[in-house]
């Protein structure tokens, strides 16, 4: 996975159990795509210390996810709601009310995902 999108993915998830510091400086490198030296100027801080809260933010998010596994899970959950899509799109039955009903319920979650 894309280190960015990692980032930005285990900050949607752990985000808010950084600091509020935490979170506004890791918010302007993922969200913002800001520079170190720009964070830092937003900041009042050196490069070098918007580098160490951004590394200790990272550190800390991919121990929440070593412990929790939210992100796998959540993936695990997206493909395996796709799988059985893909299952009941292949079914042929007479029973299309149910299976359009199933059919929208799985749309539903997967666009909440």
């Amino acid at each position: 996975m894309e280190k960015i999108v990692r980032q930005g993915l285990l900050y949607d998830f752990y985000g808010p159990l950084l600091t509020d510091h935490q979170q506004e400086v890791y918010e302007s490198l993922v969200y913002d795509n800001l520079s170190l030296g720009e964070i830092g100027q937003e900041y009042g801080i050196s490069r070098q210390a918007a580098h160490d809260i951004i590394k200790r933010s990272d550190k800390i998010l991919e121990e929440y996810e070593d412990k929790l596994h939210l992100i796998e899970r959540f993936a695990d959950n997206k493909n395996g709601l796709k799988h059985i899509k893909e299952l009941l799109d292949s079914l042929d039955t007479k029973d299309t009310d149910t299976i359009t009903k199933i059919n929208t319920t799985i749309d539903d979650m997967l666009e909440k995902i």
